[in-house]
């Protein structure tokens, strides 16, 4: 999945135009006589807004991830390569009882996928070129399986879900924090005025930013699912293998834009500031390689029938 980068990035401008109106629209809902704040309206308010942001960079979410990753779409296959790929995914969408999503392939030199889609039944599910090139059918087949496994779990649902809970209480807090700037630094009593709302905007975006390292963590825990999936789908060795594959290739310039990277199997090696985990949407490969290792399943999976869901 999902899963990430892109839809926050959508969030957060849906939000901050959500905000603008809020604090433009919202002002005689929230505010009292002597510019208090009406804390249980604006709550209201806020979550509505939070809400409708975080869903409508859902609904957009397959649309941007095509346009943003230059994905083609296979239509009809003309290769046999295509016509592999595209039977593999009906193959593994069927096991894991969902409809059979889009397929298509993106420019890129380093090995990667993606899924997303505003619901398991209407998904993009993509792998790039590089990937196609390097990596053994079975690998291709494992990270597929991750991928199928993502939508399969609805991540991308309940990834919405918490960012218009996490969105809400951005909007909050940072109207309270725009009315404390308002009315205590610049002792204003008659009313919202100018530094509230560039308080509440500038609020915004910096809790915003911050509030995302929950949404991170949310997808650091998916992966470990959409791994097993892929494990349960494809076979363990083959999913541990394809993990080691990208894990060889962390040295390769991604080329990958960087606000798909949390729908990716892989987001690419990050060096530098030590805070930048907390914002990382994936988990250290040699870590999910070791709670593969650990998964009491086969490592191959039999001919006829299928693990999906088996504990």
């Amino acid at each position: 999945m999902f899963r990430i980068f892109l839809f926050l990035l959508t969030n957060l401008a849906i939000v901050l135009v959500a905000g603008i109106v809020l604090s433009v629209l919202g002002v005689g809902a929230t505010h009292t006589v002597g510019n208090g704040l009406n804390l249980s309206n604006l709550l209201v308010m806020c979550f509505v807004f939070g809400m409708v942001g975080s869903f409508i960079s859902l609904l957009m979410s397959k649309w941007m991830a095509k346009r943003t990753t230059g994905t083609q779409i296979i239509e009809t296959p003309r290769s046999a390569e295509e016509r592999w790929l595209v039977e593999t995914v009906a193959e593994l969408s069927q096991k894991a009882g969902i409809k059979m999503p889009e397929v298509g392939i993106f420019p890129s030199f380093q090995s990667n996928a993606f899924a997303t889609g505003w619901n398991k039944n209407a998904a993009l599910v993509a792998v790039s070129s590089g990937l196609l090139d390097r990596m053994s059918r079975d690998e291709v087949r494992a990270v597929l399986g991750h991928e199928i496994g993502h939508v399969a779990n609805g991540d991308m649902v309940t990834l919405s879900l918490i960012q218009g809970v996490v969105n809400t209480f951005v909007m909050f807090f940072s109207r309270i924090i725009g009315n404390f700037v308002d009315r205590v630094v610049f002792k204003n009593e008659d009313g919202p005025g100018i530094a509230y709302f560039v308080t509440s905007i500038i609020a915004d975006i910096v809790l915003g930013i911050l509030a995302s390292t929950i949404v991170m963590w949310f997808s650091r825990r998916r992966e470990f699912r959409a791994d097993e999936a892929g494990a349960r789908l494809a076979g363990k060795q083959s999913m541990i293998n394809a993990l080691r594959r990208l894990q060889a290739e962390h040295e390769v310039p991604d080329q990958m834009p960087a606000e798909m990277t949390a729908l990716a199997i892989t987001e690419g090696k990050k060096e530098g500031f030590s805070l930048a985990k907390f914002f990382a949407s994936h988990p250290a490969i040699e870590t999910r390689i070791a709670a593969l290792e650990a998964l009491q399943i086969p490592n191959e999976v039999p001919a006829h029938g299928s693990l999906w869901g088996q504990r």
